[in-house]
């Protein structure tokens, strides 16, 4: 009897350079020990700024937490093309200037060049918009990004299990990012009814 061969999940994730670089070291560090993921990386030039100014992280120690690392530039990266089959792309955080040039189809980095790849092959690409307060421009990008078939997803935090700290917070954000990807999580924390 053959063994059968369990093929690999592979995902996106780009940080890109809004404050909240966290949630993109979170989730490449929840996707890490799931042994049929393979996560490709890819930052931008503020992002890696953000990275050192929030979270005082070196580019060694974040592209250690990746399968696979894409220069910013690179735009003839196998992730750049339809024929690069994976489970989707997020891009956590998701600047409001990164938002923009996805929703126009503008794609002049490999980041939005992935993404523009995402809504042509139909795939879930994932936004996590950081801005507030959002002024119209930011608005109808969004808007046209989800007619376009992505998903907006702003790191709203969530109270009804009572977090006690900023990264149960940024975890229950992260865990939902997984769940819109279609992967399954053992130790999720879901909603189970009110509590008498």
């Amino acid at each position: 009897m053959h063994a059968t061969h369990t093929p690999h999940h592979r995902v996106i994730v780009a940080i890109s350079g809004a404050s909240g670089a966290v949630y993109g070291v979170r989730l490449l560090q929840a996707l890490r020990p799931m042994a049929h993921v393979r996560t490709h990386l890819v930052v931008s030039s503020a992002g890696w700024l953000n990275l050192q100014q929030e979270l005082g992280m070196t580019q060694n120690h974040l592209e250690d937490l990746a399968d696979v690392v894409h220069p910013i530039h690179d735009v003839g990266a196998n992730i750049a093309s339809g024929s690069f089959m994976c489970e989707g792309m997020v891009i956590a955080p998701c600047s409001m200037r990164t938002l923009a040039a996805v929703a126009h189809g503008l794609s002049d980095n490999l980041i939005t060049r992935a993404a523009d790849v995402m809504l042509k092959e139909r795939r879930k690409l994932i936004l996590m918009a950081r801005e507030a307060p959002l002024n119209l421009a930011h608005l109808r990008n969004m808007t046209s990004v989800t007619e376009m078939g992505g998903i907006i997803f702003p790191p709203v935090p969530s109270f009804y299990q009572r977090p006690q700290t900023i990264a149960e917070l940024v975890d229950h954000s992260v865990s939902r990012v997984i769940d819109l990807l279609g992967l399954p999580q053992l130790d999720a924390q879901r909603w189970s009814g009110l509590q008498p």
